[in-house]
């Protein structure tokens, strides 16, 4: 009895030891998360879609902005924390509160005063965020019919606006106190339109046909 367990013993230690010496093994959601997606499997894509001759010369993202206005901060600054704290929740990164660079009299708007809140994500922050938009959030608002790709501007950015922060999942419905709308722009490397709407279809912003 004492030999069997003895050998069993020494078999498991050996099977350690081999495991040990094998390359790291990885789940498919890891080896599929969104950077590594878009290096293994987007950028050749594209390489090949757009007949480039060198990898360092394929669109890719370079950052995304998300802005949130809170005009009602000039009369009651306390409606600026929760809209602070949910852009936080959704993006993953604080955020900066957004300050009036001047005094608008016709909207009682003094320099200084805080009026909104912004995050700039790169890296993994923003292939997530941009993996969760394109896949959860979108497709969460009401009659989405797709997305217009008119919304260019002439140099590889892309703009949209989203009227209601709890597409997101991260933003819990019952501690919502007012419904909060943001901009998202996503700039690119391309150097044109055309190459940053051919990028940000491969990684699957769903546009809508004709539009």
């Amino acid at each position: 009895m004492a030999k069997e367990q003895k050998e069993k013993k020494g078999k498991a230690a050996s099977e350690t030891v081999e495991r040990s010496n094998e390359a790291p093994r990885h789940s498919a959601k890891e080896r599929l998360r969104p950077r590594t997606r878009f290096e293994k499997e987007i950028a050749p894509a594209l390489l090949k879609e757009l007949d480039l001759k060198n990898a360092n010369a394929v669109p890719r993202l370079n950052k995304i902005v998300v802005n949130m206005g809170v005009g009602e901060a000039t009369q009651n600054a306390k409606i600026l924390d929760p809209a602070v704290n949910e852009l936080g929740q959704i993006t993953g990164q604080k955020p900066v509160v957004t300050r009036a660079k001047k005094s608008i009299a016709a909207f009682k708007v003094r320099e200084g005063q805080a009026i909104g809140a912004m995050v700039t994500l790169r890296g993994d922050r923003m292939y997530e965020f941009f993996d969760r938009l394109v896949a959860t959030a979108l497709p969460r608002i009401r009659d989405f019919r797709g997305l217009s790709t008119r919304s260019f501007d002439g140099r590889g950015s892309y703009s949209l606006g989203v009227s209601d922060q709890t597409i997101f999942p991260e933003i819990e419905l019952d501690k919502i106190k007012r419904q909060q709308g943001m901009d998202i722009t996503i700039v690119t490397s391309a150097p044109t339109d055309d190459e940053a709407l051919d990028l940000l279809k491969l990684m699957g912003m769903p546009f809508a046909e004709g539009r």
